[in-house]
């Protein structure tokens, strides 16, 4: 039933896990997001490590898909210029992802058809 909802939902953020925030955009062909890691008092936290993100979307016939994925970088720059590998790489693991899929796919009706009896055949 729709009606039906989990009661051990918890919606409590992680104090030891908190991140700031900053997007960079050339505004054609993606995104790059500094997350920079804080303190719950909001000062930086030196102990761990600033993690970029990369954000962009390919144009399909059912309209755009977004792709993400961590970039390895130190600074901006490298980030910047690590992007388009990093969101080649991406895009590269979604399309084998669709391929296992369709795969699985294609096994699934193969052995659906296996199962059928037809006269004359």
């Amino acid at each position: 039933m729709m009606d039906e909802q989990p009661d051990n939902l918890e919606f409590k953020i992680d104090r030891s896990n908190l991140y700031s925030e900053e997007s960079f955009s050339d505004l054609k062909t993606g995104t790059i997001k500094r997350l920079t890691p804080v303190k719950a008092d909001g000062s930086m936290d030196k102990s761990r490590k600033t993690i970029f993100v990369g954000h962009t979307s390919i144009l399909t016939p059912n309209g755009p898909l977004p792709i993400q994925n961590n970039i390895p970088a130190k600074d901006l720059q490298q980030a910047i210029k690590k992007f388009p590998e990093v969101m080649q790489l991406a895009m590269d693991q979604l399309i084998e992802e669709v391929k296992r899929y369709q795969e699985q796919e294609q096994g699934r009706i193969q052995k659906a058809d296996s199962g059928l009896i037809i006269p004359g055949r």
